[in-house]
């Protein structure tokens, strides 16, 4: 089964691990980034790819209907001028930064995710609908350990530690600031599906 250019872009997601595509290194930067265009071309002939296509491969090439939710998030985050399709500046630019970007720059990445309705801040309502889609696709890969915490717990748990002013909402600057400081924060806010501490603490520990 060929890569998929969506799909390789999942692979992307797990922010810090090490990867090859592409790298700014003479002409290997140039070589490696006209494999990803000839690998974008070939699956969406135009130039650009839709919510329903990127949807369709994201879905492929993960635990199937599962990841809707999540793609159509991922999607918002790609589409940068909100015009409804990715194109390869849109796709490539978010590569580049999931590679080559400082931990500052992937967690500002993040920040857009969980920001749906991109006016700075992060409700708790935003969050929980990001838990909820990496909980039912972890859920559905049977990644998660017996008696999780639920997705609205995970929610609570970060809101805590995050929101230092109390006003019930996440600024960017309390986003990064809390997960460089935290490093359970700091896995459950990359969104990925491998990484997320959802385990319920031992009896007697308070969930802080």
């Amino acid at each position: 089964m060929r890569l998929s250019a969506v799909v390789g872009f999942v692979a992307l997601m797990k922010m810090g691990q090490t990867a090859t595509l592409p790298c700014r290194k003479g002409g290997t930067y140039v070589t490696e980034l006209y494999e990803w265009f000839r690998k974008f071309l070939n699956e969406c002939p135009s130039g650009l790819i839709t919510l329903h296509e990127f949807r369709r491969h994201f879905c492929n090439g993960t635990v199937g209907k599962e990841s809707a939710e999540y793609a159509e998030q991922i999607f918002r985050t790609l589409d940068n001028n909100g015009d409804g399709v990715v194109d390869f500046r849109e796709y490539v630019t978010a590569i580049s930064m999931l590679i080559e970007g400082t931990t500052v720059e992937k967690l500002r990445w993040s920040f857009k995710l969980y920001d749906k309705d991109k006016d700075g801040a992060i409700t708790r309502s935003e969050m929980l609908e990001i838990m909820q889609a990496v909980y039912k696709m972890s859920v559905a890969a049977s990644l998660t350990k017996p008696n999780p915490l639920t997705a609205e717990e995970c929610t609570n748990r970060i809101f805590i530690r995050l929101d230092k002013d109390n006003n019930a909402i996440i600024s960017q600057e309390e986003f990064i600031e809390g997960a460089l400081n935290d490093e359970w924060i700091r896995e459950m806010l990359k969104c990925d599906p491998n990484t997320v501490k959802m385990e319920r603490p031992l009896k007697g520990h308070a969930v802080l």
